[in-house]
């Protein structure tokens, strides 16, 4: 009688699947960040003010929002001013409208000072932090000169 011992590789399949439930959680590991489509519709009328907090060349944040835009804002005043924003949203009853929270960071700073940047809105409430950019249309004739794949 011919037969297959198939209890070796029920064992490796063991070991594979305790390996692969260990190594999965640490493969997730960062901020969630929710990056703005390249073909976005655009703000409705209705919607309230997004929060930008911008990092300019030097690394300073600034908010949109706060009583002086053009003021650079520490970690605890960006903190504070971000809470105070998305806490007053909801006490006004429109949280199926969540306020957009996006991060203008400038092409030279520190990629470093954006992480941060994202990780004190996070800490602060945001529920989702997008990037802007600025539209380059020198990189769309580009990519319309690609041959399209199938």
């Amino acid at each position: 009688m011919a037969e297959i011992n198939v209890v070796p590789y029920i064992d490796v399949m063991l070991v594979l699947l305790v390996i692969f439930m260990v190594t999965t959680p640490l493969l997730s590991q960062g901020v969630k960040v929710d990056l703005p489509q390249a073909q976005a519709a655009p703000l409705t009328s209705d919607a309230p003010e997004p929060l930008i907090v911008s990092v300019d060349a030097r690394g300073d944040y600034y908010l949109n929002v706060a009583t002086n835009p053009n003021q650079p804002l520490s970690h605890l005043e960006l903190a504070t001013l971000v809470n105070q924003q998305l806490h007053h949203q909801l006490q006004q009853g429109s949280p199926q409208q969540q306020r957009q929270v996006l991060v203008k960071g400038d092409k030279n700073v520190d990629y470093g000072k954006v992480v941060q940047a994202m990780v004190i809105l996070k800490n602060a409430g945001a529920a989702s932090v997008g990037l802007m950019t600025q539209f380059d249309e020198s990189n769309e004739r580009d990519t319309k000169a690609l041959p399209k794949q199938k």
